[in-house]
Parts: C-alpha cells; structure tokens; sequence
C-alpha cells in the first residue's frame, strides 16, 4: 500500500495555510489537505473566477496537496446536490473547480453528497444527487483529479447501503470517513465494504454518538481499518482530521495531540514508528 498521511488545514482553525503546512512538515507528515474554511481557507471566488491565479501561490507551501474540499453554496444545504435547480450552475462552477485542482497538482476534489431537502424524502434527494453526479463524474473525466464525495451525518447518505447504492447508479468515488458513520451507530465491519469505493480517506477516532472524541476513548479499530484499506486495495491519502468545531460538538478535543495519536498509529502499524 503506497499511500501516506496527509494534515487536514481545517484541524488548525487559528492557523494560517502557511503555518497549517509548516505544522504538517514538522510533524513528518509533508501532506496539506485544503479547503474553504478559518484561517486557512482559500479564496473561492478567485477559485471560480481564475483558477489557475488561485492555484499558484500554493506551489510555495512546501507541501503535497491530496486534496482540495469544495462547497457549492453556503454550509450543508446551499446549492447542495440534491436541491433541484442546481445542477447547472454547480456544473458551471466545477468545471473551474478541477481546472484549479489540476493547475496546483491536487489529486482529488471531495464534494458533499447532498440533504434532504424541503419537501422531500430521502429517496427523493437520492435520485436528484444521482443525476446530478452522474453528469458531475461523466465532466471529471477531462481532468486529471478525481472527483469524490464525502457521506457525512445528516446529509441523505447516513447508511453504508445507500452510499453503495450511490456509487453503483453513478460511479462516483468516495471520501471515506469511518467516523460518520460510527458516530450513528454502525459497526466498522459494515463501513469495511465502502474501502474499495475510497479515492480518499479521513481519519478521526469516534464511537456511537459522537462523531469526534480522544483517539484511546472511541471504538475505531485503526489497524483493522488500514488493514482492511491495503487488502482492497488502496493507494490515496490518509488525510488526519480532528476538528475544533461546532458542528457535532467537536471542541472539546488537544486537536494536536489527537493529529499526534493518528499519524503514530499509522507509523506503528506500518512498522516506521522510531520513538526518540
């Protein structure tokens, strides 16, 4: 398995992305994942507009890009996938999304599935995201990164069933996070069959709940997960993602030491963990 661990630039809200490198380089990490968000967040609006001048400056953070996390709209529900009347300015924006993402050499782009919208069923949001992603992914194709999605709590794909449905009706890869799903209950060995699925992936200890809690208090198995990860297959980023948030209530966490806890059980389990 060829992959390796990448920093998320959102775990560090107080930081800028010159410093959230500087930290993923101090820790021997080397890898940035970026996006929208703190003090780190980059300019979407340059993003949209002149992607290759939004792209440049990120050549002198001396790190590795895995990854860039885009909103549509504003938070979970602005222009979200499964809101219909969406799809043409969401085609329009991504389109310069992935021109953005080649330019400044980011392997993939993560996008959020979509909620259940007003007036409608899960099922409902289901099909208007399908045909959404379908014409997302068949765009995709003319650029170098892959195109994922993240299925997240409270979006309409909160079951490993119905995110495998989503993947098979429009080949879609994933931005695998185990937590989402611990968090609402589901043993990991029923997230296990999603890995195969994973362009990239996430890391953050949880447990029924509680989407986020301290890496020696939550009931993610890590070495059965990068097991399970290596045994389908996988070849992407480890992105290591503790937040200091509201969402989920996810602040009461040292976000440094968790990125600590995480990157070693990596390196232990690979057999590269040399303690001074």
């Amino acid at each position: 398995m060829k992959n390796s661990l990448s920093l998320t630039a959102w775990s560090l809200p107080a930081c800028t992305l010159e410093e959230a490198a500087g930290i993923s380089r101090a820790l021997g990490i080397g890898a940035l994942d970026v996006g929208l968000f703190y003090r780190s967040a980059l300019d979407k609006s340059l993003i949209l507009s002149d992607p290759q001048a939004a792209a440049a400056p990120l050549a002198q953070l001396g790190v590795r890009l895995p990854n860039y996390y885009h909103l549509f709209g504003e938070g979970l529900s602005g222009n979200n996938l499964a809101l219909p009347g969406t799809l043409e300015q969401n085609l329009k924006d991504l389109r310069q999304v992935l021109s953005f993402a080649d330019a400044a050499d980011i392997t993939t782009v993560f996008i959020l599935p979509g909620v259940v919208n007003p007036g409608q069923s899960r099922s409902d949001a289901f099909k208007v995201a399908a045909a959404s992603l379908k014409a997302m992914v068949e765009i995709s194709g003319e650029y170098n990164a892959t195109l994922c999605i993240e299925p997240h709590v409270h979006s309409f794909t909160e079951s490993p069933q119905m995110v495998g449905d989503l993947v098979d009706a429009t080949g879609v890869r994933l931005a695998l996070d185990y937590s989402h799903f611990a968090c609402l209950g589901y043993r990991q060995d029923e997230i296990d069959p999603l890995a195969p699925l994973a362009a990239h992936v996430h890391l953050r200890q949880a447990k029924m709940g509680e989407l986020q809690t301290k890496f020696d208090q939550g009931t993610l198995n890590f070495p059965a997960m990068f097991g399970t990860l290596r045994d389908a297959g996988y070849q992407g980023a480890l992105a290591i993602e503790p937040v200091h948030q509201d969402y989920m209530n996810t602040l009461f966490d040292d976000v440094l030491s968790e990125i600590v806890a995480l990157r070693d059980a990596w390196l232990t389990w690979q057999g590269t963990r040399g303690d001074n």
